[in-house]
């Protein structure tokens, strides 16, 4: 628990309060939207940070790409808990949600290098995961302006050396 928010998995009623939440930073051009369509789709991808009233103030996803490499994606935090470890622990949350399928390779495209920085990621070029420019870069409407920085970690390295 960070700033009286629980991190739990997502469930498919949540849907909508996702969406919500990347559409406020959406309408910044701060990331991508989701439908709430879209997030259903991918419910079982997502974890949230639910405060003592109910409400979301936090997510994030798990894109998988390969049995081996996934993305941390989504990740958005309200405002109001800003600065409070709640980012890092939905990081934390879909890392956990990666190495309990299999996945030690992550990496995140994102507009806020000092964060992942801060959480133990490295910058690395994009070129290194094809998988996801293939499946989502080439048909995105950013694709020759995108200037989100491509920052990596393996899990299992990580797991390694804090044993």
């Amino acid at each position: 628990m960070t700033a009286d928010v629980v991190i739990r998995r997502a469930r498919a009623a949540d849907a909508v309060a996702i969406a919500e939440l990347v559409a406020t930073f959406a309408a910044e051009a701060l990331m991508l939207r989701r439908t709430p369509e879209m997030v259903e789709l991918a419910i079982d991808d997502y974890v949230v940070g639910v405060n003592t009233r109910g409400q979301i103030v936090a997510c994030g996803a798990l894109k998988e790409y390969s049995p081996s490499v996934a993305e941390i994606a989504a990740i958005a935090v309200s405002r109001d808990v800003h600065g409070c470890g709640v980012g890092k622990a939905i990081v934390s949350a879909v890392e956990t949600l990666a190495l309990k399928r299999g996945v030690y390779d992550v990496f995140a495209l994102t507009l806020q290098p000092a964060f992942f920085a801060a959480i133990g990621y490295q910058r690395v070029d994009r070129a290194r995961y094809p998988e996801k420019i293939r499946r989502d870069c080439l048909g995105c409407a950013r694709r020759f302006a995108c200037n989100e920085i491509c920052f990596a970690k393996n899990l299992r390295l990580e797991s390694r050396a804090a044993a």
